[in-house]
């Protein structure tokens, strides 16, 4: 991979074979992404100065980038840093879980649910993503975070303070903590759900790079969901919205009605995928 010198068109098609050959699915994204970034413009630029040389400190940040991609299955969002949910943009690395953007669906719903000034809690927040776009869309809302891992929580309170929002964070254990959750009315949670068995069918970015405490949860991938969904109702919790894995909604349902919320619904993401379980009483 020899960028030096070469215009932008020709270094992308460099990378794009590299990063290709990975079996990476969104390798021309990934190529344009990370030269943005070396080049420090945006994307849309790359497209106008085709023909611009990429020279400089820009070559190396580039060869660097591209071969942690393609060698490393380094995942772009922690190559660059940042990435984007919702309508923020948050810093992210290594010792949190990337945003998706199907975990925007879990926002959407709440933002439309909730009443006004509800108070929620957001369990295991990681970069703080689901917090912080609830109180970016409902200012209204008291909102809460909790996570289990400090350096997770160094993430989230970082990104609130770029951000200006006001969460308030606190280290516990799922439902543990020093804030009593019976005065919540509402949680909402993006738990770990990859059942053990199917560690070896995702792809090396994720099971190489992502912290595995926010991926797996046990044989059926429901070990947390089960937690979160006894805890809330032991705490009565009103209204709980929980991410979970495809083919997992029946099962999340149904541990739902058994700790006795009268009304549960299942959701689709924008991919036709069941996604969130909403239970409420």
């Amino acid at each position: 991979m020899a960028f030096s010198g070469v215009p932008i068109r020709e270094a992308l098609d460099s990378a794009l074979v590299a990063i290709r050959a990975t079996g990476s699915p969104t390798a021309r994204l990934d190529a344009e992404l990370l030269l943005a970034h070396a080049l420090g413009v945006d994307r849309a630029r790359l497209l106008l100065d085709r023909d611009r040389p990429v020279e400089g400190e820009a070559i190396r940040v580039f060869q660097d980038l591209v071969r942690r991609r393609a060698v490393g299955r380094e995942p772009v969002a922690y190559l660059l840093g940042r990435q984007g949910f919702r309508h923020l943009g948050l810093a992210v690395d290594p010792r949190v879980l990337i945003p998706r953007p199907e975990t925007e669906l879990l926002v959407e719903l709440a933002v439309a649910a909730l009443p006004q000034g509800a108070r929620v809690v957001d369990i295991g927040t990681g970069s703080g993503a689901i917090a912080l776009a609830l109180k970016d869309e409902r200012p209204d809302l008291d909102v809460h975070a909790t996570d289990v891992s400090g350096d997770a929580l160094d993430v989230a309170r970082a990104n609130a303070a770029r951000l200006g929002l006001e969460v308030t964070f606190w280290r516990a254990d799922l439902l543990d903590g020093p804030v009593g959750m019976e005065a919540f009315d509402a949680m909402v949670s993006n738990p770990p759900y990859v059942a053990e068995a199917d560690r070896g069918t995702l792809m090396r970015d994720v099971v190489d790079h992502e912290p595995p405490s926010a991926l797996f949860a046990g044989a059926e991938g429901l070990d947390v969901i089960r937690r979160l969904v006894i805890g809330a109702a032991d705490h009565q919790i009103p209204w709980v919205a929980l991410e979970h894995g495809m083919g997992q909604r029946e099962q999340v349902l149904a541990l739902a009605r058994d700790a006795g919320y009268p009304t549960v619904t299942g959701h689709d993401d924008l991919a036709g995928i069941d996604r969130v379980a909403v239970a409420s009483r």
